[in-house]
């Protein structure tokens, strides 16, 4: 029997608000993913393993109230900028800009309400050998300190070779802004919420990294990985170096570092990572057209809630990956731009695909 596409939409509560929060499930008869409106938010992915089984990889709530309280951008889609923005601050055009502090001193993903705590609109896509949502969402000038009204579309979009493809869109008026679209799945390939991921085997196509400060935010520096526990070029299990005693992994309490990815195909995508999960056989593998990546192990997550499984996640219980832009890049001139004028479009793309080996 072949593989058969399909999709549903269910009620997932409202905001406080009252704004109505929607979950869309969709699957090609292997793979099953599940998306809120709330932050454009993968919410599950279930997918098989070597013998069959399948299981949710991704980590995530089971209501919305949970997301609002505890989420660290589980699954959600981040705007208007992924990473960090050093003291929330740029300057563009000769204008000085403030987003509001969320990290320390620093702005995080968009700031405290970016476009993972937002309610985008959803509208279902589904072809004869695709399926998924198109989100939207416009953020009006000003919001979270940044200018432009910037409309953003993002479509997830799941095939029958069990890849499923995100692609950014977006359009700025009025004035020019700064945007890093992402997405910031967690994600543990032997089952969320069955603990560390430390044994999951990570080969990352990048000979060069972007070392940060004990902020977080990078020295500007392009590094090279060799010779470092940050060098992934051939198949390393994640938790083999992470405890060295190397200055970065200290700032950091494990990885959370920017990748500068290899060049791009044919195609336009990079070959950015492969995961591999050795007990279960659950395999991730992304491309993209970002010049880089996050790689983040989990350090921050504390034991403190449970999650959709009713199990609680302790620090390297998942890791994220997540394409972008480098971080801070409106402060480093010498960082690709993430600078978008009246006029120009944005437009990014990065797949996940997943297998078994």
């Amino acid at each position: 029997m072949g593989l058969q596409v399909g999709i549903r939409k269910d009620g997932f509560g409202s905001t406080p608000d009252g704004v109505p929060v929607d979950v869309y499930t969709f699957t090609n008869g292997r793979v099953t993913i599940s998306m809120l409106t709330w932050g454009a938010t993968i919410q599950r992915i279930e997918t098989p393993d070597r013998n069959g089984r399948t299981e949710n990889i991704s980590l995530g709530f089971g209501n919305l109230p949970d997301y609002a309280a505890h989420s660290p951008y589980f699954g959600a889609t981040i705007g208007r900028f992924g990473n960090r923005i050093a003291k929330g601050q740029f300057t563009l055009d000769g204008q000085s800009y403030q987003v509001p502090v969320n990290d320390g001193d620093n702005a995080l993903h968009g700031g405290p309400a970016g476009f993972d705590k937002v309610v985008w609109s959803a509208e279902p896509v589904e072809t004869s050998s695709t399926v998924g949502v198109v989100f939207r969402y416009v953020s009006p000038d000003g919001e979270m300190g940044f200018p432009g009204e910037l409309t953003s579309t993002v479509t997830y979009t799941l095939d029958l070779q069990d890849s499923l493809r995100i692609d950014y869109h977006a359009t700025v008026t009025g004035k020019p802004t700064v945007v890093n679209l992402t997405n910031h799945t967690y994600f543990n390939l032997a089952g969320e919420g069955s603990g560390s991921v430390e044994g999951h085997v990570l080969e990352l196509n990048a000979a060069q990294y972007t070392p940060v400060d004990a902020g977080l935010i990078p020295t500007g520096e392009l590094a090279p990985v060799a010779g470092t526990p940050f060098d992934f070029s051939t198949p390393t299990p994640i938790g083999a170096r992470i405890r060295d005693a190397h200055p970065q992994l200290l700032f950091g309490s494990g990885y959370d570092h920017n990748f500068v990815l290899g060049e791009p195909g044919d195609d336009g995508l990079r070959f950015a990572a492969r995961f591999w999960e050795p007990e279960n056989g659950r395999q991730l593998t992304v491309h993209t057209t970002e010049p880089g990546a996050q790689f983040y192990s989990g350090n921050f997550l504390d034991g403190t809630f449970a999650g959709i499984g009713t199990k609680t996640y302790r620090q390297g219980d998942a890791f994220a990956f997540e394409t972008q832009h480098f971080p801070d890049s409106p402060n480093q001139p010498a960082f690709p731009s993430t600078t978008l004028n009246p006029g120009e479009t944005y437009t990014s793309t990065t797949t996940y695909t997943f297998s078994t080996q």
